[in-house]
């Protein structure tokens, strides 16, 4: 099968962690940029990547790449792209775009310069018709990053946050994909995790996915299941691939919140996705903390003023967590806030820090890898 190009979608900082996820999935001609990490692909690497990529955001195939500064260049841009050899007639075929840097920056007049492309490229194959967009959904995404323009098609549909288990949120919840690669910049594995802050769950649950080696995108439906025979074929062969690879877990897991509302939608959600057996949940003051076993991994997601709005409660917090986390010598701690001033609350310097986006926020992932 011949491969094509294609890029992960992944927020700002999380790179290389994507590209790791590829590596270990032996996806080859792996290109870091900037909230992307191209690679190239037959059908059967792009159902692996979709089903098993934790910390990617989307999966889109790249259909054209051409500058552009005016919108007549777009629009040509776009309608000598070959979409009737893909797209059948009766398909779907919305338009997403943004721009960044560039002359065009007005993201509705891109879509819809770019939806008159699409159908001026899909009746050179079809004919002077009428499309009435009435079946399988072939979503165009048109992007532009300095006068560059990317013509992709996206073939996860929904993000690939979206597990199946989150279908309540509790304030400020954190992006599956985020709580994942927190996880693995943490290194973790099968050491004791704890989460003393847990809110809605997302880490212990994403922990336990992990640790049981469930695929994040097992259980949901992809827009390329519905490219062509040869499509439908290797995602059903994955997912059933990924069903075979579900492993019994002995790793502890513990989530733990003062919050007893936000105690049972974690409980909720690891019911969800069937790990709740492997998660110790309690409730409890993140004051009281303590390790449960002789070392352990803490990754956290802790409130910050910016989200909740009390700092002088959030200051406490802090210096709570400070005294309570390092009891053990054996102890690694990682937390994400956006909270700039958190380390002299907190009273540790960080060994290493790594700026990362919680949605629009811009967060840093604190890491101690030691004591002192």
């Amino acid at each position: 099968m011949d491969k094509k190009q294609y890029y992960a979608a992944c927020a700002f900082g999380l790179e290389a962690v994507v590209a790791r996820e590829l590596e270990k999935l032996n996806i080859t001609d792996i290109d870091t940029r900037d909230a992307r990490v191209y690679f190239k692909a037959d059908e059967a690497g792009l159902a692996r990547a979709n089903v098993c990529l934790r910390c990617a955001d989307r999966v889109y195939m790249v259909l054209s790449e051409f500058p552009a500064r005016t919108f007549d260049e777009l629009f040509y841009g776009v309608s000598t792209v070959n979409l009737g050899g893909l797209i059948p007639p009766k398909a779907k075929m919305p338009v997403a775009g943004d721009a960044v840097g560039s002359v065009l920056g007005s993201v509705s007049d891109i879509q819809a310069v770019a939806k008159r492309a699409v159908i001026e490229s899909m009746r050179r194959t079809y004919g002077n018709i009428v499309f009435d967009e009435s079946k399988s959904v072939f979503q165009l995404y048109v992007s532009i990053l300095r006068d560059n323009v990317s013509v992709c098609l996206n073939t996860s549909g929904a993000g690939l946050n979206r597990r199946g288990y989150r279908v309540k949120n509790s304030e400020a919840p954190l992006k599956e994909t985020l709580a994942a690669a927190l996880l693995k910049i943490a290194r973790w594995y099968a050491h004791p995790l704890y989460d003393p802050m847990c809110g809605s769950g997302t880490i212990a649950v994403e922990g336990a996915m992990m640790a049981r080696n469930i695929m994040p995108g097992a259980n949901r439906n992809f827009d390329a299941q519905h490219f062509g025979t040869e499509f439908k074929r290797e995602f059903d062969r994955e997912k059933q691939r990924a069903a075979d690879g579900v492993k019994e877990s002995n790793v502890p897991i513990f989530a733990s919140d003062i919050d007893e509302k936000a105690l049972e939608l974690a409980k909720f959600h690891a019911g969800r996705v069937g790990v709740e057996g492997d998660i110790r949940f309690s409730r409890a003051n993140v004051a009281d903390f303590t390790l449960q076993s002789g070392d352990g991994c803490i990754v956290t997601n802790p409130p910050y003023a910016q989200r909740m709005g009390e700092q002088k409660e959030v200051d406490r917090l802090y210096k709570q967590m400070g005294r309570a986390f390092f009891k053990k010598p054996d102890t690694k701690v990682f937390i994400l806030t956006a909270d700039d001033g958190f380390e002299n609350k907190f009273g540790f310097r960080a060994d290493k820090k790594r700026k990362l986006y919680n949605g629009n926020i811009r967060c840093t992932f604190y890491q101690y890898f030691k004591k002192s």
